[in-house]
């Protein structure tokens, strides 16, 4: 699929579809299309075996139409001299001849489990995409479509995934929520280590007790045995001297870490809840759906 990409926009951008700007709010899908899909998959799928191909319609005000389409033809490394640009091309213009809708308005992929987000379908969607604003990616499950009933689905990149694919900076000082998980993790490790420094703390503390316990009861038995041989009792003796407590891990630097550690939450909540919101919300529908 990778290396489809370069030649599928190159097609694309030949496409008169390409002056386009209306903004895409429904898609209508013809059944002859779901039936060639899912044709194409039983042909040439098996298993896990992905097949592609390209969508043809028209964009009718806010409307994508998606009227026809064609398979990607299947072909090894060896088939050198295939040139599936001009594949497309001449698709395209038999189409035309025969008065059907040959513009390109996006592409299609079948999944096996639904593991189809990658970075080949993000560099092929935002390929098509750049070219044409209108287009999309139609997902076909077969799996679920064998347990009655159908599963296609249509994806598009949002604006602002679109501007990162275009300036290729997928760094994470370049996203506010990868930096901000980032700086999380940061302090979460500061304040992992804080624990650690109090536990080393607490067991210290807890062997001394237990040490000057042991010293009392020894002071306790060696002044009964001195009395029962008439001798005094030993000297007292400051045991706070003998027995100096460990320095206690400063409080301040914790709570502050803590303080830290709340804000950066804050802030990773405030940007997710509404992207999180609608996740729950599909995933709700999806299973009360199914």
């Amino acid at each position: 699929m990778a290396a489809r990409k370069e030649s599928t926009a190159a097609a694309v951008a030949a496409s008169p579809s390409s002056t386009l700007d209306t903004m895409v709010k429904l898609i209508q899908i013809e059944g002859l299309v779901v039936l060639k899909i899912i044709k194409h998959y039983q042909e040439e799928g098996q298993g896990s075996e992905v097949v592609q191909g390209v969508l043809l319609g028209l964009v009718v005000e806010d409307r994508l139409e998606i009227t026809n389409c064609f398979p990607f033809p299947q072909h090894t490394e060896d088939d050198a001299d295939f040139d599936e640009v001009q594949y497309q091309m001449e698709m395209m213009r038999s189409l035309r001849h025969v008065n059907i809708d040959h513009l390109h308005v996006g592409w299609y992929q079948s999944t096996y489990y639904g593991s189809f987000v990658s970075r080949a379908l993000l560099d092929s969607q935002f390929s098509y995409q750049h070219a044409i604003e209108e287009s999309v990616v139609l997902i076909y499950d077969p799996i679920k479509t064998a347990q009655g009933s159908l599963s296609l689905k249509a994806y598009r990149l949002t604006p602002k995934l679109m501007e990162i694919c275009k300036e290729k900076d997928f760094t994470p000082e370049a996203n506010h929520l990868e930096k901000s998980l980032q700086l999380l993790m940061d302090r979460v490790d500061d304040l992992s280590q804080d624990i650690v420094k109090y536990n080393t703390y607490s067991r210290n503390l807890s062997k001394q007790q237990q040490q000057k316990h042991q010293y009392v009861q020894r002071r306790q038995q060696e002044n009964a045995q001195r009395l029962t041989r008439g001798e005094p009792n030993l000297p007292e003796e400051d045991i706070t001297k003998l027995f100096k407590p460990p320095q206690a891990p400063p409080r301040m630097d914790t709570l502050l870490i803590a303080g830290q550690i709340n804000n950066y939450c804050g802030n990773v909540k405030e940007f997710t809840s509404q992207n999180l919101g609608k996740l729950f919300m599909a995933e709700a529908l999806q299973g009360h759906n199914s």
